[in-house]
């Protein structure tokens, strides 16, 4: 069965020695994605995680910069943020970036967004109380710019804006994917009211029945609002162990998808079988030859 597939990119230092990964990888990485046929490649947006068993803060790229490189050095694949955060950006500026983003692309662009959490944001004196709620504040002036070219006004508790417009509009101007994150019945309701995608991440397991009751919990949300669950893609990110020794459960992420590369296909085909319907793979290790092995996987997918 054909099923969506994207690579998450490895923006992070990564422990023991702190090597960031360099834009030369980054780019190979999204170039053999789209040589293979990878749907998107997707990068996160996060600024600095403290971590108690490592002693020095593991810094990130910045999502915003990579994706506009990206947009220019790729031509077929999708360009996704995975997702930014509304604790870090201004709700008008996220559609300007959809936008401009959009224009490099050719129209290839996905907008992920979602509430975000206080990894590095503090420290940078952004307000990160609230998170939620900001978040949905945001939303509100986010959806309605990037699907109408009408002035928006709004006056919130935590955002306001008045007569905002944006300006250029890119390729698919109103019509730009949505992906929306949300775990908890606030952001996946957010989500069933306003997503093109609704999108979560492997927190304890990577194996398909770990989304299950989510899925199923999204269709009844999606009942309550009013809305067919049928028409909004359901996008999950899990660990994808490809290493001679597997290793990704031992650092903390929870049990990922491992074995050989038949039994990998296999797995993330059986996500249709809880309600997904594309799969965001981050390799592991988070290196090029991780996804060179996975190869074979994503062209029996896709």
């Amino acid at each position: 069965m054909a099923l969506p597939l994207g690579i998450v990119l490895p923006m992070v230092e990564q422990p023991p020695v702190g090597a960031a990964p360099s834009w030369a990888d980054m780019l190979s990485i999204a170039q053999f994605g789209e040589s293979v046929g990878a749907d998107t490649v997707f990068l996160a947006d996060e600024i600095l995680w403290r971590d108690p068993d490592w002693p020095e803060p593991r810094g990130w790229w910045d999502c915003l910069t990579l994706a506009g490189a990206l947009a220019a050095s790729t031509s077929t694949i999708k360009i996704g943020t995975w997702v930014l955060s509304a604790l870090q950006h201004q709700p008008g500026m996220f559609v300007r970036a959809a936008e401009t983003l959009d224009e490099i692309s050719g129209g290839r662009f996905v907008l992920g967004i979602g509430a975000g959490h206080a990894g590095g944001a503090t420290a940078l004196g952004f307000a990160t109380d609230n998170a939620v709620s900001r978040y949905l504040e945001a939303v509100e002036i986010i959806v309605p710019l990037l699907r109408s070219e009408d002035p928006v006004t709004f006056e919130g508790d935590f955002h306001r804006a008045e007569e905002v417009i944006v300006r250029p509009r890119g390729p698919r101007s109103g019509r730009i994917p949505l992906m929306m994150g949300g775990h908890k019945p606030r952001t996946m309701t957010a989500a069933a009211q306003h997503a093109d995608v609704w999108s979560a991440f492997a927190t304890t397991s990577s194996l398909p029945e770990a989304f299950r009751d989510m899925t199923h919990q999204l269709d009844l949300i999606c009942d309550q609002v009013g809305r067919d669950p049928a028409s909004i893609e359901r996008s999950v990110g899990v660990w994808v162990d490809v290493g001679d020794e597997t290793t990704a459960e031992s650092v903390g992420l929870g049990i990922p998808i491992t074995g050989s590369s038949a039994e990998i296909t296999d797995t993330l085909a059986s996500f249709a079988d809880v309600g997904v319907t594309r799969v965001e793979i981050a390799p592991w290790p988070p290196t090029l030859d991780a996804v060179h092995r996975l190869e074979p996987v994503i062209r029996a997918l896709t």
